[in-house]
């Protein structure tokens, strides 16, 4: 729950600066880009932060190097949380964060069938997971994709 609350909480602080005159943030499609920056930027500080193990054990055990895999994802959300935010390649930086969620959404499954925890805590459950995942998808997308007026 806590990327959507930084993806939410931010886009309302980014447009309120926009209401109070930073020129830059005075569209919704910018807004929203760096709210999905301020997101991508939590979920990557959990690759290398106390979470760092349950994260490696959300991977499926058919996919080689888990801590690998959890460091790359990490580096590629920094990487598209920065990607979102420049008008030259928010659509390329929409499209593979795009791609990431998807290619992640089965460690999710994978943790809550086998009741694994992040943070000390049950994992979200698959339904909830499976709508967070589609506004996550949706923000992206729209962030990227969307033109500035």
């Amino acid at each position: 729950m806590a990327p959507l609350m930084g993806l939410l909480i931010s886009l309302m602080i980014f447009r309120t600066a926009g209401w109070l005159g930073w020129e830059y943030a005075d569209q919704w499609v910018t807004s929203l880009r760096f709210a999905v920056a301020v997101m991508f930027l939590m979920t990557a500080s959990a690759h290398w932060g106390k979470r760092r193990e349950e994260m490696i054990a959300m991977i499926p055990p058919r996919l080689p190097n888990p801590a690998l895999l959890v460091s790359l994802t990490g580096w590629l959300e920094i990487a598209g949380a920065a990607g979102i935010v420049i008008p030259a390649t928010s659509a390329i930086a929409s499209t593979g964060l795009a791609l990431m969620l998807l290619a992640m959404f089965p460690a999710n499954v994978y943790a809550t069938n086998h009741k694994l925890t992040l943070g000390g805590k049950p994992v979200t459950p698959l339904g909830m997971r499976t709508i967070l995942q589609i506004i996550f998808l949706a923000a992206v997308l729209l962030a990227g994709w969307l033109p500035i007026a």
